[in-house]
């Protein structure tokens, strides 16, 4: 879908409004921006770094560009939350490669986390190759150049989240990868979690993820400042290596290039797959993502699984316990680290606390018979923590983490029958439309509201409008502008990103879209099991409606052969196995059929260099890439989904 852009004179961003100024000098009253410790840590320890940051693909494409936040200089304006700025200024401001301790360093700044280096005998050690390999390749390439040169021996991914792995093509060449002659250490079930998020949902988060990160907005007072969890993410070239090597319970050890790693594992918290780790020859706690300066997401708006977070709280404590009598240094792979023991170990505490207290808080107004949204309203974080900068929302909010531990217990539905069988948006805003006596009237409405600085009501009444017609220009405009009121007072990046991309999308339309597609890299990787079942997500049940068709595959690299039937609108796969009766049979290698079935590589190419042979019925075959569908990179976020074609 696509509307028509505002006109020049209603799409322009607008200046803080008295109501935002007023919410911006109250947080100015309430904090102590005196506190400077942050920006000290931040500094501590810094080598080199790049001069100018601005890092490139082979054809040129620049892939992350920290000179556009040049702007982050002197007191927040009134468009930026004073606390969302200081926060943005850390992260941006501090960049390049520091070390930690002797002999353990880190590169941060050069992607949305941070990669960790350490020394080994012979090599690096490295852990959490970021999000693309034009990052991690020059992350790299400074610590060989201002600490000599040296292989890689070991790579770690402390989780399973994008930014900690598919930067590793830029840190292991092909042939290591197809060899395994480095070890790649990562938390059990990595795999699978890291591709259920990338590859089954991905089209759905990686849009989300737009608006997220900002990804559409220019880098200025206006727009884009940070994404709270780094300084920015790497639009770079990714990758999918998997582990050699996983960790499966707590206490385990490695020795890994003569570094000696204890593991504790952290599933269900910050990602379902995650460990963090002790380093005895350091005294340094790694704690991946579980704790970082700011508050996290219990549940992400790009979309992932409700996160756990009394389980989170727990493997805090936990790590205080197994660990916080042996630290002298925490540090972690988003922000900097903290030293000193006593320092630590209060930082984590207070981190353990924050989750803990929205759990419990959450689940009491439950108990009462409060629902999610009433809850959001209630909960606030007592001073001794709120007041620590270390524990504010730059990136989850209490807000949003209270409404997430309601639906973890208690799921979506809030138990009013009322809200058991829903309208769905636009049919119900076509009512809300009619019963308020039409769009104009709610215009007139909502302006008057504007006025008031009561913008989450105008975004609310707005929204129905949008739902009904979004070629309603003066609603489309005052809409954007009620957003990017909000995105002004947002201290949480997520949610100054959301309200501003959408303020942009209003104004200027639905930018132009393309198909989604994993790229040639992350295809690669993809074990096949994964792949097959991703496949069935993209299924169109109308195009195989009372089809019957069964595939012997034969993957000559893999030397492993399966079955994959398509009945009842219903794609399976069984590994191991060859039906004598099967359609067709296809000898082709898991890597190539991947790129096939990814419209990466077309059939008669691979069959024209002899890749490809087909066996039996053939000709069943011609068509079959019209049995699966593709997903827009583009769709609508603030406007209704009307492309029948889609569903």
């Amino acid at each position: 879908m696509t509307y028509t852009p505002l006109p020049e004179d209603l799409a322009q961003p607008k200046p803080a409004s008295e109501y935002t100024r007023q919410a911006q000098q109250s947080l100015r009253d309430h904090l102590d921006f005196s506190d400077r410790q942050s920006f000290i840590d931040a500094e501590r320890g810094f080598i080199a770094t790049l001069d100018p940051l601005t890092l490139k693909r082979p054809d040129g494409h620049v892939t992350y560009d920290m000179s556009r936040m040049d702007f982050l200089q002197g007191d927040a304006p009134d468009t930026v939350n004073p606390s969302l700025w200081r926060q943005a200024q850390l992260t941006a401001q501090h960049h390049g490669l520091y070390e930690v301790t002797p002999g353990l360093y880190q590169v941060r700044s050069f992607d949305i986390a941070n990669m960790t280096l350490i020394k080994g005998d012979t090599g690096w050690v490295i852990i959490d190759p970021l999000t693309s390999a034009e990052s991690s390749r020059a992350a790299l390439e400074l610590a060989n150049q201002q600490l000599g040169e040296r292989p890689v021996t070991a790579i770690l991914y402390t989780h399973s989240h994008a930014d900690h792995f598919a930067g590793i093509l830029g840190v292991l060449d092909t042939d290591q990868a197809a060899d395994q002659s480095v070890p790649i250490i990562a938390p059990k079930h990595f795999v699978d979690e890291a591709l259920s998020e990338n590859v089954m949902a991905g089209n759905a988060m990686q849009r989300r993820a737009t608006y997220m990160y900002g990804n559409l907005l220019k880098a200025s007072p206006t727009g884009y400042v940070t994404t709270g969890l780094g300084s920015a993410v790497s639009m770079g070239t990714t990758g999918f290596v998997a582990p050699t090597d996983s960790i499966s319970q707590t206490g385990e050890t490695r020795v890994l290039d003569g570094v000696e790693f204890e593991f504790q594992m952290t599933p269900g918290t910050e990602a379902p797959a995650e460990f963090v780790f002790y380093l005895p020859q350091f005294k340094a706690l790694c704690m991946a993502e579980i704790t970082s300066h700011h508050l996290h997401n219990v549940y992400t708006p790009r979309g992932a699984q409700v996160r756990d977070a009394l389980a989170w709280a727990n493997q805090i404590n936990e790590s205080i316990d197994l660990f916080g009598s042996r630290l002298d240094v925490q540090f972690a792979s988003h922000h900097w680290p903290i030293w000193g023991r006593d320092a630590a170990v209060t930082y984590l505490s207070k981190q353990r606390d924050l989750y803990k207290y929205i759990h419990d808080q959450t689940l009491r107004l439950a108990n009462k018979g409060f629902n999610k949204e009433e809850i959001a309203e209630q909960v606030h974080l007592p001073e001794e923590l709120g007041r620590e900068f270390y524990n504010r929302d730059y990136y989850g909010t209490v807000h949003h983490n209270s409404r997430a531990v309601y639906v973890k217990y208690l799921g979506y539905f809030d138990g009013n029958p009322a809200n058991l069988y829903p309208l769905p948006p636009v049919p119900r805003a076509e009512k809300y439309v009619a019963l308020m006596g039409g769009a104009d009237k709610i215009v007139t409405e909502a302006k008057a509201s504007f006025e008031a600085g009561e913008y989450r009501w105008v975004a609310e009444l707005l929204n129905h409008v949008m739902m009904v017609d979004p070629e309603h220009l003066l609603a489309r405009a005052l809409l954007a502008d009620t957003l990017e009121q909000l995105g002004y007072q947002s201290e949480s990046a997520p949610w100054r990103n959301f309200y501003l991309c959408g303020a942009l999308e209003l104004r200027q339309g639905l930018p132009a879209s393309s198909q989604y597609k994993p790229t040639s890299g992350m295809v690669a990787g993809i074990p096949i099991d994964n792949f097959l079942q991703s496949m069935a997500v993209r299924l169109l049940p109308a195009a195989v409606a009372g089809k019957d068709l069964s595939l012997n595959l034969q993957f000559i690299d893999l030397q492993r052969d399966y079955v994959l039937t398509i009945k009842h609108s219903v794609l399976n796969y069984f590994p191991d196995r060859q039906q004598a009766n099967a359609t067709a049979t296809l000898s082709i290698t898991a890597s190539d059929f991947k790129l096939m079935m990814m419209g990466i590589t077309a059939g008669v190419d691979l069959m024209s260099e002899g890749k490809l042979s087909i066996s039996g019925n053939a000709g069943a075959l011609q068509g079959l890439a019209n049995y699966f569908d593709s997903f827009p990179r583009r769709y609508p976020l603030v406007t209704a989904t009307t492309d029948a074609a889609s569903a």
